[in-house]
């Protein structure tokens, strides 16, 4: 069986090698280095918001319902009844959508939410073995996430979301069922946030491969600090990833230059430990200036995107993203791209409802707290 998309002939059984590749990219785009694990586009931001802080973000206590799925101790009141909606249009006509939703309850003093995560890498021709066609076939992955908060003390809030993953490439189908773990710890009058989360923690309930055994699950474990100053609109960011292990540097044999008369390798070269290179590889740096109070710009630099996706001879801005919000009082529309390579950037763009602003329900609403305005942080 032989497969094409937009005219490409693909020899037989290909797929699974493309989903590969274009994982390793999500790989990439998640900061980790590609190709070995399944579920990879669960690493993927799930906002552009997200995205223009690089990726990642498990300390930032701004009210956006998306910075809940990051780490589920920062769902709390204050982004009750939170709608959001994000499409991502990625490479090579490959899209991301997310749908975010959070709800508190006052009776138990509990907070909730709801995120559904859909890849969709396109459809593509099925052939026979001489080049016929006949049909066609989608590759898509999804996850559906639950998930609940609570405070401790005065200053704490610990959260766990269960997830269940689904990848449908061609023939091959998997699942999987995961859980994430965090922890934050906000201060409203030093203007600190520290953040932990545990992430992708579970097992394989459906293999691609029956006969082999479970493809590993891309777990991760991050810590993030940020900052906001008092007297400026800005706050800094912080986030390392993958703290669970020390070298994610890959071994390219590209950073080796031939440095001797007969082109051969300097030996000093060779054992170069490349402490810096590795420690800096777990970092991602950010910043956000709020404009008044409507606009908010946001940028990032991702050091592990840029030294994995930059060209030696054409770096250009790789590892880069920027960011903007427009808060319109009933919703927020939020805008980001992100610089991966110098083929180009990425667009992603996110609105987010509140509900509670937008439209009421009655009788029914008051009973379920549906027009409740919550403080933010207490």
């Amino acid at each position: 069986m032989r497969i094409t998309q937009r005219g490409y002939i693909l020899p037989g059984k290909t797929l699974s090698l493309i989903s590969g590749l274009l994982l390793s990219c999500a790989a990439s785009f998640g900061q980790v280095t590609g190709g070995q694990f399944s579920f990879e586009f669960l690493r993927l931001s799930n906002s552009p918001h997200v995205s223009a802080l690089g990726g990642i973000s498990v300390s930032n206590p701004d009210n956006d319902i998306s910075l809940a799925l990051q780490n589920p101790s920062l769902m709390r009141a204050g982004l009750h009844n939170q709608l959001q909606l994000n499409y991502n249009g990625m490479y090579a006509g490959i899209s991301s959508s997310n749908l975010n939703y959070g709800y508190h309850s006052q009776k138990i003093n509990t907070s909730f939410l709801f995120g559904l995560q859909y890849l969709n890498y396109g459809t593509f021709n099925q052939t026979n073995f001489v080049g016929n066609e006949e049909g066609t076939f989608k590759a898509i992955d999804y996850a559906v996430t639950l998930g609940a908060s609570r405070s401790y003390l005065q200053h704490w809030r610990y959260g766990a979301s269960l997830k269940f993953a689904h990848s449908a490439l061609y023939t091959q189908r998997a699942t999987a069922a995961m859980m994430d773990i965090g922890i934050n710890y906000y201060d409203t009058a030093s203007l600190w946030d520290i953040g932990v989360v545990a992430k992708n923690m579970g097992v394989m309930l459906d293999k691609y491969t029956p006969e082999n055994p479970a493809e590993p699950i891309p777990f991760d474990l991050q810590l993030g600090i940020s900052k906001r100053f008092k007297h400026v609109p800005l706050r800094l960011f912080t986030t390392i990833h993958h703290l669970y292990e020390w070298d994610i540097r890959y071994d390219n044999p590209a950073d080796v230059t031939n440095s001797t008369i007969l082109g051969g390798v300097d030996s000093n070269q060779k054992e170069k430990s490349y402490f810096t290179d590795k420690l800096f590889r777990h970092f991602i740096f950010g910043a956000e200036i709020t404009l008044g109070k409507r606009i908010t710009v946001t940028g990032s630099y991702n050091y592990l995107r840029r030294k994995e996706m930059a060209l030696q001879t054409i770096p250009g801005v790789a590892g880069f993203a920027f960011g903007v919000g427009v808060n319109l009082n009933k919703f927020v529309i939020n805008y980001g791209r992100s610089y991966y390579h110098v083929a180009g950037p990425y667009h992603e763009i996110g609105i987010t409802f509140r509900m509670n602003k937008l439209m009421g329900l009655g009788a029914t609403g008051e009973k379920i707290n549906w027009n409740a305005d919550y403080p933010d942080w207490e």
